[in-house]
Order: C-alpha cells, then sequence, then structure tokens
C-alpha cells in the first residue's frame, strides 16, 4: 500500500498540482492532508476546490482554523504581518468553502495491515506544537504520551524530517506550497522558501515499510503571474521568493 502525505498547501496552485502529478505517476492508493490548505498564498479558492475533489481524509490545521475564526489568529501563533493576507484568503471563500474546512479532523489513524499511521498537524494534542529534528525528548515525551501508532505523522513546521522514537518514527512530508529554508522560530526572522513542492510517500509491504521524502519542481512563474493577477497583501514577499 503507497500512502501520500501532503501538508501545508498555504494556496499554492501550481505547487499543489505538481505534487498531485507526481503522486499520480507513482500509483499511491491514498492521500492524506495534514492541514494548512487555503491561506497565504495567491489562489485559496482554488486550491480549496481541488483539494475537495480529492475527497481525502483532512487534518485541522492551524491556519484553517483561522480561517473559521479569524479573531483566533494571534492564539493560533499566525503573526500580526500575516493577518492582512489570512483576512484577503478569507473574503474570496464561499460558506460552501467554510463548511468544507469544518469536516476537517483534528487527528486520524490508519490502518496500513501491520503496522499502523497517526496523523496530525503540529502533534496529537495541538495543531499549534512544533516537532523538529532538535526538539527536547521530555518534549516529544508530552506531545506523544499515550500514541502507539508505528509512524506518527504530522506537518506545520514547513520542514521535511524523519526523527527516531523509540520504536516510532516521526515524519513530516515538508510543505508543498511553501517549503522552508529553515524552521520558522517566532524570533522575529522570516523565513526564506525553497522553490520546490514537497511530500511524502509512505511505502507498507511484506510486513515492512519505508518512506520517500519527496521534492518536486513546480511552475514558479505560474505562481508568480497568480500572484500579479490578485491583490494578496502578501504578493510583493512571494514575488520575491521566487524570482
Amino acid at each position: 500500500m503507497k500512502v501520500a502525505l501532503i501538508s501545508d498547501i498555504h494556496s499554492n496552485l501550481p505547487a499543489f498540482e505538481a505534487v498531485l502529478k507526481d503522486i499520480r505517476a507513482e500509483g499511491a492508493d491514498q492521500i492524506i492532508f495534514l492541514g494548512d490548505a487555503a491561506t497565504l498564498g495567491p489562489q485559496p479558492k482554488e486550491t480549496l476546490d481541488l483539494l475537495r475533489a480529492l475527497d481525502c481524509v483532512c487534518i485541522m490545521g492551524n491556519h484553517d482554523a483561522a480561517l473559521l475564526d479569524l479573531t483566533r489568529a494571534a492564539d493560533l501563533q499566525i503573526g500580526a504581518s500575516l493577518f492582512p493576507a489570512l483576512a484577503w484568503g478569507h473574503s474570496l471563500l464561499a460558506e460552501t468553502d467554510l463548511d468544507f474546512l469544518r469536516s476537517f479532523l483534528p487527528t486520524c489513524e490508519l490502518d496500513l495491515g501491520t503496522i499502523s499511521m497517526l496523523c496530525f498537524h503540529g502533534s496529537p494534542r495541538s495543531n499549534i506544537d512544533m516537532v523538529l529534528s532538535n526538539t527536547a525528548d521530555e518534549v516529544m515525551d508530552g506531545y506523544f504520551a499515550d500514541q502507539s501508532a508505528d509512524i506518527l505523522a504530522g506537518g506545520h513546521t514547513h520542514v521535511q524530517m524523519f526523527r527516531q522514537r523509540g520504536l516510532q518514527a516521526i515524519i513530516n512530508p515538508g510543505s508543498v506550497g511553501s517549503a522552508f529554508m529553515e524552521p520558522f522560530l517566532y524570533n522575529g526572522i522570516t523565513p526564506r522558501l525553497i522553490p520546490w513542492a514537497e511530500y511524502a510517500l509512505v511505502r507498507a509491504e511484506n510486513g515492512g515499510w519505508s518512506v520517500d521524502l519527496r521534492r518536486v519542481p513546480f511552475d514558479t512563474e505560474a505562481a508568480c503571474r497568480a500572484l500579479e493577477a490578485g491583490n494578496n497583501p502578501s504578493r510583493d514577499w512571494w514575488l520575491s521568493q521566487y524570482r
């Protein structure tokens, strides 16, 4: 069985389309979306339309929750500088789009035969928890207390990761639409983007499993054209990253 893990699309439709093309070429049996679909980037409505058409399991990210209640943005660790882009994206969505976001799940556990995989956004406890390669073991114990799944899969950090935790493995597929060169540590330093679309492909077969952390090229110029055609308040920053 092949399961594709995608996360943090952030309204970057060309990157999303490139990842889906690669997923189909790899013959994935299932797609799991780990949260943060339609904020910050140039095409929130179109991104949600494509995600909805996949009819896949969707996990609630902190940005998804913020779109459902803009007043919670700060509590969901969305910086004030991003509020205008958040509100702009919200203004483009219909009630049916918000209903789709309301259907997102906090977590989901999958049976992959001889192993299990727990999917979440930040951690099983909260969609704003940060799980990094150097997160202290005692912090990780708090995030994953009482979790017995073999694979723990989450997004949120925009940085790909494979980390062992005892007999468990923690996977972060990175970001489809805004892959970071380094983690965002809430230290006032704005992250830089990598011009690649990221995802992970988990294979469970013959009693074992493997994971590919994949990077796919996408049409950055198409993303820039979409930015120039709209009124996204973050447009200049995005353009500076891809040009």
